[in-house]
């Protein structure tokens, strides 16, 4: 059988498990998702034995350490994926839930109620925890799912695969309600993003190859989890300490993540008192200094940064800082070079906080908080697929109600139109 072929059977046998999914109760959806846990436990050793050739093979092309950690599968991650199906089985299942409901002159009663998106495509890398939690949401949000990891980690996605589809199948729900793609070909992801009559959304989640691959050449609509060039803007008024704090934890917490603070801004009133502790500290966490001309006279150690260096997404202890004259300098450069994905402002001055909230056009915008809270789990939802940075039909962390829309219904007693 071709690529495209057994593509095509599985977008089609996603289809028919997705008719079956609409009608499922919580108590079935939970049950599947707490066997997942279940067997991801009972059967670590199995799973971080796969994962293991996956980074025999990624150390041999030369991946970097950020790479490898989100690479990587161990029995502490294997835990936190196990607690994170638990939390998902105990969010509220938002599928038919009623959002509004009201009479027309005519009698007519109209209300909606949310429904699952139908089926998604879901291109991703590296992170093969990701292919239990999108399995998770999707499944309780009602939809079938398609999973298409990177080739870096398929070893570790196929038995990730193989225990989902064990635990659908002894929760009575069809196990093609999550597949995962077994092959490395990149004309699966070309037979995937092609397949309109059965797929309703594809969501890409990786480097920014991938999604503009995905985005230009994909026949069915997609929802960007695009590149996080993420700024942290130090404003005049900022405590220095709580600044310090802040843009410590935004780059070095976990620098491989798209939440991480790629580009620092320091007002110019600010810099001389600020930026030379703080860049001390980051240079002995073992950062990466690119620095605009004023940021080289006030931090020994640091290189020149050069244009590419603004949009850049690093994923690595690698840090553009530049001082700016001015909060309106600082939110030009945010909406030239960010990616409208985070925005951070550390400052205490409250008038200037609320300019930045309302004139910063990005996904989640933070004042006087770090970067790496944008996530589904930090803010409340319980768990993300996804960081969408288009604004339709989601804006931000995409948890389960964003996995859903809404369609109308209409309650009527014989009525016809005039």
């Amino acid at each position: 059988m071709s690529i495209e072929n057994m593509i095509e059977t599985m977008a089609k046998d996603a289809k028919a498990a997705s008719r079956g999914l609409r009608s499922l109760g919580s108590e079935q959806k939970d049950d599947a998702l707490l066997r997942m846990a279940g067997k991801l436990l009972d059967r670590k050793e199995t799973v971080m034995a796969a994962n293991r050739k996956d980074l025999s093979a990624a150390r041999d092309a030369g991946l970097s350490a950020a790479m490898l950690d989100r690479l990587t599968l161990n029995a502490t991650v294997i835990t936190a994926m196990a607690d994170g199906l638990r939390e998902v089985a105990a969010l509220p299942d938002p599928v038919g839930e009623v959002r509004g409901m009201w009479k027309r002159p005519n009698g007519l009663l109209v209300g909606r109620v949310r429904i699952p998106l139908g089926v998604i495509g879901f291109i991703f890398e590296s992170r093969p925890n990701v292919t239990v939690d999108a399995g998770a949401l999707c499944l309780k949000a009602g939809n079938a799912v398609i999973l298409k990891g990177g080739s870096e980690a398929i070893h570790s996605n196929m038995i990730l695969g193989e225990l989902l589809a064990e635990a659908l199948h002894e929760a009575g729900i069809p196990e093609k309600a999550v597949q995962v793609i077994p092959t490395t070909e990149r004309a699966s992801v070309n037979a995937l993003i092609s397949l309109d009559d059965y797929i309703d959304v594809i969501i890409p989640r990786g480097g920014e190859g991938l999604i503009r691959f995905v985005t230009e050449h994909s026949r069915i609509p997609v929802l960007k989890h695009y590149k996080g060039v993420c700024h942290v803007y130090v404003d005049q008024s900022a405590s220095a300490q709580m600044a310090k704090d802040i843009c410590f934890n935004a780059k070095v917490q976990r620098p491989g993540v798209c939440n991480a603070m790629e580009t620092l801004l320091v007002h110019e009133d600010a810099a001389s008192d600020f930026l030379p502790e703080m860049a001390k500290q980051f240079q002995e966490a073992g950062v990466e200094i690119r620095g605009c001309p004023k940021t080289l006279a006030l931090v020994p150690g640091s290189i020149p940064a050069d244009e590419s260096d603004w949009p850049a997404e690093f994923l690595d202890l690698v840090l553009a800082v530049k001082i700016v004259g001015s909060m309106d300098e600082a939110l030009d450069h945010i909406e030239t070079y960010g990616s409208q994905h985070t925005e951070a402002i550390v400052t205490n001055d409250y008038e200037r906080s609320q300019r930045f909230l309302a004139q910063v056009d990005s996904s989640v915008v933070l004042i006087n908080a770090s970067t790496r809270f944008n996530d589904g789990n930090q803010l409340g939802l319980g768990a993300e697929i996804g960081i969408n940075t288009s604004k339709l039909h989601a804006f931000g962390p995409m948890g389960l109600e964003e996995l859903t829309t809404t369609k109308f219904v209409v309650y009527g007693q014989g009525q016809i139109r005039d």
